[in-house]
């Protein structure tokens, strides 16, 4: 039995047409389980997915936004579920065809693989900054990784997304499941620590969706604030590997592949966004060290730091 968990936060036309995909998947989806933060923002989607609520495919628990956090949402929603399989999404994150889940779940098989993250595809209209990225970080060749791999791979050892992953069931129990606080990150902090304990992160690159967003400056600057942040709250999981070395690697590619495609003109912008990332990782990372006031105008989740 397989269901979906979904946290969702002012849904519209995209997310019915994630619904749409998971409702017609070549390995039936058991329910998907949908974490809602505000009720009134639901609304203007709840018409046209009423038909999958009548047959119990999906149902919608509401939050508030005070109580939303990555971590325990996340864990809220799995606790609802009884399944053996259990698979994480965003509500932006549309399957590219009716093999996704079919293509996901399938290393789990193997019960040393504690989770199996999909591909993500550009969308249509994305710049070729954008289209690079995601070629980078999600290949079209699928991998398993381990503990053996951290001389090899460094942090990309655990590097998962919870834009779409599944996971067992059982090892989540057994690890403890995600951590229950968490400004971000909460995907590669439960990677980490399975790969610690001898588990396996399968990359699958046959299951795909559509997911990418063009990011400015100031959004990217935001983002890899918190970034930093989960990163200097668990030391117990990025102590000892560079995110900064993989982001280098990242860049060259990305600026050498801008040049060969003809692209020129978007180097300049990119490597604006690029320093405008780096600032705010930096930032994340040293926060403690910061004025509290000035790290919570950085971040994208400034309630976050009003508990740490």
């Amino acid at each position: 039995m397989i269901d979906v968990i979904i946290p969702t936060y002012k849904p519209g036309e995209e997310f019915v047409r994630v619904i749409r995909g998971l409702h017609n998947q070549s390995v039936k989806v058991n329910r998907v389980i949908i974490m809602n933060t505000e009720e009134a923002f639901f609304e203007g989607v709840a018409n046209d997915l009423h038909e999958y609520i009548d047959e119990g495919f999906i149902e919608v628990h509401h939050i508030s936004k005070k109580d939303f956090d990555h971590g325990k949402t996340r864990r809220e929603g799995i606790a609802k579920s009884l399944a053996d399989i259990f698979v994480m999404m965003t509500m932006d994150a549309v399957p590219a065809n009716d093999k996704l889940i079919e293509n996901l779940v399938s290393p789990l098989s193997d019960e040393t693989v504690a989770c199996s993250y999909a591909r993500q595809l550009p969308k249509e209209g994305d710049s070729r900054r954008e289209q690079i990225t995601r070629e980078f970080n999600y290949p079209d060749k699928s991998v398993l990784k381990s503990s053996a791999d951290y001389d090899r791979l460094g942090i990309k050892t655990f590097f998962c997304s919870n834009v779409c992953c599944a996971y067992s069931r059982k090892i989540y129990d057994e690890l403890g499941g995600f951590v229950p606080r968490a400004i971000f990150n909460e995907d590669m902090i439960y990677a980490g620590k399975a790969v610690k304990q001898g588990y396996k992160v399968s990359y699958t690159a046959e299951a795909k969706v559509y997911h990418s967003h063009d990011y400015g400056a100031i959004e990217q600057f935001r983002r890899n604030v918190d970034l930093g942040i989960s990163q200097a709250d668990h030391p117990e999981v990025f102590d000892g590997f560079k995110s900064e070395t993989e982001g280098v690697r990242m860049v060259k590619m990305v600026v050498s592949r801008l040049f060969r495609d003809g692209k020129w003109y978007e180097v300049i912008p990119y490597a604006w966004i690029c320093a405008w990332k780096f600032m705010g990782y930096r930032i994340g990372k040293g926060y403690k060290k910061l004025p509290l006031a000035l790290v919570k105008a950085c971040s994208t989740n400034p309630d976050y730091l009003s508990e740490v």
